[in-house]
């Protein structure tokens, strides 16, 4: 076949797949999808089998991390853990509108570092929408705050977001040392982010206090919070010895769906189902779309946009090749084409990658699945006083803090990275 049709070929896989992402159809289809436009590249010969092989064998400790962690995620909101965030939320915030979106704030960043975006846009919104309605308070602020702190906060840990993880094997740090150097840019990237909040939403936010608003709390779960903790110490000690995050999660996972099967807080199958094996199938058919984009040419293009250093002008450049790659073709397969471009430009340039794929991809609706994620949790559960998902509203905020908050992110990124290659040398 010519080549510039196996090349069409792989564009229209990446498409297709992309579409299946946004439209969330039953299981089997995303896992057909996947796993159909994987065979039909290969097939084809837009990739070769042993690169495809080798891209599968690449993803499948972070998939499996995935899986893991959502189980995690699921086995808590069963505890009700974030049920009782949620009255945390409105209890402390006494009907205070800026002091909801302040704890809202800090409660979407723990979430995220720690069980990952997905457990923010899934699991967290929902509650922070009714937390909201019970501390009779405007729910926007704090349903807008969950998603923007979904991609922002997912900068802290390597767990925090799929793409830290897809890009670990190219840094030379351990989970330690990637917390240090990111925990600046995560801390200003937030700062940025809650000023634009206060600004955007700011008539929202100076209506009086409801002085009528009282919520009792509800105490959190101690098991699955003990667990939670447990894994966050594990992720740093197993990091220095050469184990994958994957097992860590893997055995608080079992550990936490033993308790709550003994408990009989959930079923087997619904233990089975939160692993998401159908996505699991779709992340890894994406991977060898990549592969094939990448051997199409795509990676020639990307690789002509890159600078050839790491200084403060080229590391912007490569957040902002990062934000518009996320955003064209979202930022999970953005990463896979990316980072290995620019891992020869060191460190503290894959960092700034994820800057982009991370709190560019906020951008739009199509930068990151934890978008349409949000978007979809918010259609399908939210309740009589949930807000309805605006798009105008979305990108509008977006436009106004992603590009300070991607900008002083590196240049913290950049002087912090300075700063830590002195100490260390």
């Amino acid at each position: 076949m010519p080549a510039p049709l196996v090349e069409t070929a792989a564009v229209v896989a990446l498409v297709a797949m992309l579409a299946v992402a946004f439209a969330h159809p039953p299981e089997w289809v995303e896992a057909t999808v996947g796993a159909s436009a994987a065979a039909v590249l290969l097939a084809l010969g837009a990739v070769d089998l042993d690169v495809a092989r080798a891209q599968v064998l690449e993803l499948l400790p972070v998939v499996g991390f995935l899986m893991a962690i959502l189980v995690v995620a699921s086995l808590c909101a069963a505890e009700g853990v974030f049920a009782a965030v949620g009255s945390l939320v409105a209890a402390r915030a006494r009907g205070r509108p800026v002091r909801t979106l302040t704890i809202t704030f800090v409660t979407a960043a723990a979430v995220t570092a720690a069980l990952s975006l997905d457990a923010t846009v899934v699991l967290l919104t929902p509650v922070v929408v009714a937390a909201a309605g019970s501390a009779l308070v405007e729910a926007r602020p704090s349903t807008y705050a969950c998603v923007r702190l979904a991609n922002s906060a997912s900068l802290l840990l390597p767990v925090s977001n799929l793409t830290n993880l897809l890009a670990l094997p190219y840094l030379d740090l351990d989970f330690h040392a990637f917390a240090v150097l990111m925990a600046p840019v995560w801390l200003v990237v937030l700062a940025v982010e809650y000023v634009g909040h206060r600004l955007f939403f700011r008539r929202e936010l100076a209506v009086p206090p409801h002085p009528s608003s009282t919520v009792e709390p509800r105490p959190l779960p101690a098991v699955p919070v003990a667990y939670v903790a447990a894994m966050l110490v594990g992720f740093g000690v197993a990091s220095p010895l050469g184990i994958e995050p994957f097992w860590v999660a893997a055995a608080t996972a079992l550990l936490l769906a033993v308790h709550a099967l003994r408990r009989r807080q959930v079923r087997v199958r619904e233990v089975l189902h939160a692993t998401h094996a159908s996505f699991a199938v779709f992340v890894l058919g994406l991977g060898v779309v990549v592969a094939a984009l990448a051997d199409g040419g795509l990676a020639d293009v990307v690789r002509r946009a890159l600078p050839h250093d790491a200084t403060l002008p080229s590391l912007l450049l490569v957040a902002l090749v990062a934000t518009v790659l996320a955003n064209v073709v979202n930022n999970l397969p953005a990463t896979l084409l990316l980072v290995p471009l620019v891992a020869p430009l060191g460190t503290v340039a894959v960092l700034a990658a994820l800057v982009g794929l991370n709190v560019g991809s906020g951008l739009t609706y199509p930068g990151s699945l934890a978008n349409l994620l949000w978007r979809r949790s918010l259609v399908r559960h939210g309740g009589p006083g949930s807000p309805r998902p605006s798009a105008r509203t979305f990108h509008a905020l977006s436009f106004a803090v992603t590009p300070p908050a991607l900008v002083l992110g590196v240049v913290v990124l950049w002087a912090w990275g300075g700063a830590w290659s002195g100490l260390v040398s």
